[in-house]
């Protein structure tokens, strides 16, 4: 029976995640670029002005809401996550370096698209039966296309709340678990015939802390996100930057081997990659499903956001991709690429190879901190996408369900502790890349309403 399931799923998930649907959204976001006069380069400063120019400026939100800053946070919790470290290893063993190229690519048309993403969000969104703001890709098509298009608000909530046990869930914990036992045995501190017990305990602890967070609603993750999304990205950028520095003299090569590689992947993997549509397709996806642009989730975080000004906090969903692909992103491609470590062209490949990176040039010492950093990413992750499912499982089933969904996704994090999720993973891939389909049907319905939102901004705020 697993077998059949699989292999059904496979079939879905490769139509998903391939040519089509990364033709759908490559398309989208270059059809709103065209049509915002590529908004996200023109008005880059304007963004960061918006984004990091606020981030200092301390406020309470109002009730039922979270300040910016926090929004973007809980959005980048979800997002900077452990695609992060492991998509972008795997997208260069599989697609060679020039995948980063096409990374670089869908994440330039990406910031427009989770700009339009985050306008429509906070423009239609609600408040629901406790007085919180509630938005995301099923509201704006509810309050924006009309009731001829609920089915479609339906099957995003219905695709939102079944992928987020596994891919924002189960897997990360199933990361977290992993990084911890490597340290520990590293340091000969964890023997094989334990590490079923260490797990289990890491998954009740897990579990605790997730519900705790959760039933403390929007202002409570809001309050975690901002201080651990900043933390553990400054961790996670100073050690990148440390193999950079200290490999420097190699970085013209690697430019190099990016750019050649993009068009003519074989000469730079000695043939082991090559198809530069290979290429392509994998630095397209990775990115894709790093930033989630183009997937809707991250709209829902900054519906919750203390603003009446749709298009300023937009200008955030900019900044979010700039942030997770072009530095974080780039981040692991450099230290990959940089440190030396064999990369095992044509074949699968994960966060191991990044740590292997790193302990490359640093040495053993280094997975302490790289399985702090890891555990960071995969918690935040939980976080975050705990914040999209409750939304989506809200719209569905109204706010009673909000307390069953909590104690379910609190659970699911003992299971992705002790359980090997190798189907599991698959199949929350799948259901992530259909609640593209929905949200991109949308955001192109309602690119008018951006363009109206973007002019009356533009007459009221001069910028």
């Amino acid at each position: 029976m697993l077998d059949i399931i699989a292999s059904v799923n496979q079939v879905v998930n490769d139509f998903i995640w391939g040519v089509p649907a990364m033709i759908c959204i490559i398309g989208v976001g270059l059809y709103l670029s065209i049509r915002t006069g590529f908004i996200q380069l023109r008005r880059f400063g304007y963004s960061i002005r918006c984004t990091i120019g606020r981030i200092f400026r301390k406020r309470e939100a109002a009730d039922g809401a979270i300040t910016p800053f926090q929004a973007v946070c809980t959005a980048l919790a979800a997002t900077v996550g452990t695609g992060n470290i492991a998509g972008v290893a795997g997208a260069i063993a599989v697609g060679g370096p020039g995948a980063v190229f096409w990374m670089w690519i869908s994440a330039l048309l990406g910031m427009c698209t989770k700009f339009a993403e985050v306008t429509l969000a906070v423009h239609f969104r609600e408040k629901n039966a406790n007085g919180d703001y509630v938005g995301g890709p099923m509201y704006f098509i509810k309050n924006g296309l009309g009731r001829k298009w609920m089915p479609l608000a339906y099957a995003f909530a219905l695709f939102g709340t079944l992928a987020v046990f596994g891919t924002g869930n189960a897997t990360q914990v199933n990361t977290i678990t992993t990084s911890i036992d490597a340290a520990l045995m590293n340091y000969g501190l964890l023997a094989d015939n334990h590490v079923g017990i260490c797990n289990l305990i890491i998954g009740l602890v897990i579990s605790a802390i997730v519900a705790l967070i959760l039933i403390g609603g929007i202002k409570r993750i809001g309050r975690v996100t901002e201080k651990l999304v900043p933390l553990m990205a400054l961790l996670y950028i100073i050690l990148s930057v440390g193999v950079i520095v200290m490999n420097a003299q190699k970085l013209p090569a690697v430019f190099a081997s990016i750019f050649e590689g993009a068009f003519s992947p074989a000469g730079i993997t000695g043939g082991a990659v090559g198809s530069f549509f290979l290429s392509m397709k994998k630095g397209v996806s990775r990115g894709i499903f790093s930033n989630e642009a183009g997937l809707g989730t991250g709209s829902i975080a900054h519906a919750c956001a203390d603003t009446q000004k749709p298009i300023k906090q937009g200008m955030f969903g900019i900044f979010e991709v700039f942030m997770d692909t072009i530095i974080i992103c780039t981040m692991t491609a450099l230290v990959v690429l940089l440190s030396g470590v064999t990369i095992p062209y044509g074949q699968d490949a994960g966060a191991e190879l990044t740590i292997a990176g790193f302990t490359n040039v640093y040495g053993p010492w280094v997975s302490i901190f790289t399985a702090v950093a890891m555990c960071c990413f995969a918690f935040s992750t939980i976080i975050g996408w705990g914040l999209y499912g409750s939304r989506c499982c809200e719209f569905l089933l109204g706010s009673k369900s909000l307390k069953v969904f909590t104690v379910l996704y609190s659970l699911v994090s003992i299971a992705g502790a002790t359980m090997d999720l190798g189907l599991v993973w698959s199949i929350s891939e799948t259901f992530n890349g259909l609640m593209a389909i929905p949200n991109l049907i949308a955001v192109f319905a309602l690119a008018p309403v951006v363009l109206k939102l973007i002019k009356n901004h533009a007459e009221t705020e001069g910028f």
